[in-house]
């Protein structure tokens, strides 16, 4: 990996229990231009709420997160904890802690142990350098099956960059943040308030069109460093290279985002939800967040079942505007209902075929405007129950 001036290193603090890496450092040489993105629940994690107050200043140097606790709904105790946390980070590296954003992940409720994760913090700091993207991105999963990470390169007047990217998620996965940590960084020196703006719509193309269950959790985080380390002219909106930049951060963010919905817990199928025809986007949106988020529909993606008429039910109610008699609806290319009623013929074989794929496309035109949204998703099987069933234990 070709990324400049940033250092990673991992270690062990028994966070949740002993036997793996949980405590993770991302370091920039430099203090870098940061943007962040956030969970929308009302319920915050003391980590996410010190980030919020340290991101308005746009810059970050130094990331701290931990798995195995989510330091939420801990009171001012959790606070305290966070804020020792940086604090102890930030004496460590002789910075600012302000220039420290902090992040956890895991159970709800419980306090952190703040003794075992002293005792760690030398090791982390002594440590930069030591670890991959790949070590960084293992030691931040939960309930993961797989470390998520994506790389991309780019050039910019003659300057080779790059862009990186890692998250954790597979359960409590629902759009506006969906628990669900991704960190996204790149040596290019970027315009500060072009990024800003730049990330956040890459963020509602990728992470805000995922779903696995619904759920908002109390953590979601997506940071961006920026640092300038591959030496670039600064790219900004009128930049000859700011179409390829933006093309590169919003590959990097959809491969994490899609990543996470195939690692959805227990999920067997990933599954594609393309809505057109709607009045606007913003109905293209919300129906798409319907049939994504339907139990019905979900099982019936499990049970490889073609029962195209609870995507219609799931449609009918989610607020959009609808004209019953206008819908189709396709499970890939095969077509399962036009203008409402069952297409007929092969329709139920070869949908039914479709649904035994391990990734598939439904889409369903409204047809009444011009209105598209796409929305990822995964199937829900029993397995999802038995992972949350046993999820403290």
């Amino acid at each position: 990996m070709s990324l400049k001036g940033f250092q990673f290193s991992v270690v062990e603090a028994a966070v949740k229990k002993p036997g793996r890496k949980d405590l993770a450092l991302i370091w920039s040489d430099t203090p870098a231009v940061a943007a962040a993105v956030f969970t929308t629940n009302a319920v915050k994690a003391a980590p996410v709420l010190l980030s919020m107050e340290r991101i308005a200043g746009g810059r970050a140097q130094a990331l701290v997160v931990n798995s195995g606790n989510a330091n939420a709904c801990t009171g001012s105790q959790g606070m305290a904890d966070a804020r020792e946390v940086t604090r102890l980070v930030a004496e460590g590296l002789g910075i600012d802690e302000h220039l420290v954003q902090v992040c956890s992940t895991g159970v709800i409720g419980v306090p952190l142990p703040m003794g075992r994760m002293r005792g760690a913090l030398p090791g982390l700091l002594a440590g930069r350098g030591n670890a991959t993207l790949d070590d960084l991105a293992s030691a931040i999963m939960t309930t993961d099956t797989f470390p998520k990470t994506s790389i991309r390169e780019g050039q910019i007047g003659g300057c080779s960059y790059t862009v990186v990217g890692t998250a954790k998620g597979a359960g409590m996965i629902m759009p506006n943040m969906a628990t669900m940590l991704a960190y996204v960084l790149t040596d290019a020196a970027v315009d500060p308030e072009w990024l800003n703006g730049l990330f956040r719509a890459a963020v509602d193309r990728s992470f805000n069109a995922i779903t696995i269950d619904g759920d908002t959790s109390t953590n979601d985080t997506c940071l961006l460093m920026a640092n300038g380390a591959a030496g670039n002219q600064q790219i900004g909106p009128d930049s000859p290279d700011a179409g390829a930049f933006a093309a590169v951060l919003d590959d990097v963010l959809l491969d994490l985002a899609k990543q996470i919905v195939k690692d959805g817990e227990g999920a067997t199928k990933f599954v594609e939800i393309c809505i057109t025809g709607a009045a606007d986007d913003a109905d293209a949106k919300r129906v798409a967040l319907a049939v994504a988020n339907s139990s019905l529909v979900k099982t019936a993606f499990y049970g490889q079942d073609a029962n195209w008429g609870r995507i219609f039910c799931a449609v009918g109610y989610s607020g959009a505007q609808v004209d019953p008699n206008r819908l189709s609806l396709w499970f890939d290319d095969v077509c399962m209902a036009k203008h409402g009623v069952f297409a007929g013929g092969d329709a139920e074989t070869q949908g039914t075929a479709v649904l035994k794929q391990k990734e598939l496309r439904v889409t369903v035109d409204l047809g009444l405007g011009g209105g598209q949204a796409t929305v990822y998703t995964s199937d829900l099987s029993h397995e999802y129950v038995s992972i949350n069933a046993d999820y403290r234990t």
